[in-house]
């Protein structure tokens, strides 16, 4: 008898009597095998199901490395601003928690929660408020670590971030619990999320440049109006497929690629696609 997992060119009926004998026999089936199982045809689930069991398996094979923010991409709060300072980025990101560094980006003092900060809004006590008695310990990871192991470790302690290092030591990004939980259920959207916004806006800047956050969906000629530049369309419509293209790969975030005389890096993607990314143009 035929052992393989049943595939979606048989009928439903033959499908469900194979699984059947394969479930009596008492046999392991591989993670790859139960992927072309919640994918075939005569599986009652709708897409969105399907989609969902499928992250389920893949958290256990993805690592921190794959989905977090990049260290370029993190908001964070310098222990030296004011209260002011601080509350104007917060309120600016619409992120409720924050890195909190000294020197640099690699050194992280703690994370601050935005509603600790808040509630000193308006006193006298936010002139000379020690910042450093409202941090919270900075819970660290290695960028190797598995997602399914992190999501156990975010609900046994109820934090929601943590700071990824490199092989190093070295601060190689952050990550959250809903980015965790968007590669099981999908993006989950909020007011916040820059993608629903404009296909291409300001940005702040890096390294003394005019930095843009652009949609990878943004086609290619709207780009080159709004640069007054001439990337080609000519084989790719949108701005995800130029950079695609160029990498010969979907490229994962964090990634940066030179094209026509401007920097791309990819801010957000997953397994499928790239939904966003910080462009500049290239040094003069």
């Amino acid at each position: 008898m035929n052992d393989k997992p049943p595939s979606s060119s048989g009928t439903g009926h033959t499908g469900l009597i194979a699984r059947i004998v394969r479930a009596i026999k008492g046999e392991p089936w591989s993670r790859d095998e139960i992927q072309d199982l919640i994918q075939q045809s005569d599986i009652d689930l709708d897409a969105e199901e399907k989609s969902m069991l499928s992250g389920v398996l893949e958290v256990s094979e993805t690592q921190v490395r794959d989905v977090m923010v990049p260290r370029f991409q993190m908001v964070v709060l310098d222990i030296e601003q004011s209260f002011d300072e601080m509350l104007e980025l917060i309120v600016g990101s619409g992120h409720s928690r924050f890195p909190v560094i000294g020197e640099d980006r690699d050194e992280v003092l703690g994370i601050l929660l935005a509603k600790d900060l808040l509630r000193y809004f308006g006193s006298e006590e936010a002139k000379e408020l020690p910042i450093r008695k409202l941090l919270r310990p900075a819970v660290v990871i290695p960028e190797s670590k598995r997602l399914n192991a992190l999501l156990k470790e975010f609900r046994a302690s109820h934090n929601h971030m943590a700071i990824v290092v490199d092989e190093y030591g070295g601060v190689a990004g952050l990550l959250t619990i809903e980015d965790v939980l968007e590669e099981i259920v999908g993006e989950i959207d909020d007011e916040h999320d820059p993608e629903e916004a404009e296909f291409i806006r300001p940005d702040g800047d890096r390294n003394g440049r005019p930095t843009f956050a652009v949609l990878a969906l943004t086609r290619i000629d709207d780009f080159n109006e709004f640069f007054e530049c001439e990337l080609s369309d000519e084989e790719y419509d949108t701005i995800g497929g130029l950079v695609m293209h160029e990498l010969g790969r979907l490229p994962r975030r964090g990634e940066r690629v030179q094209l026509g005389g401007f920097e791309f890096a990819v801010t957000k993607a997953d397994k499928r696609r790239i939904d966003s990314l910080q462009v500049q143009r290239g040094h003069t």
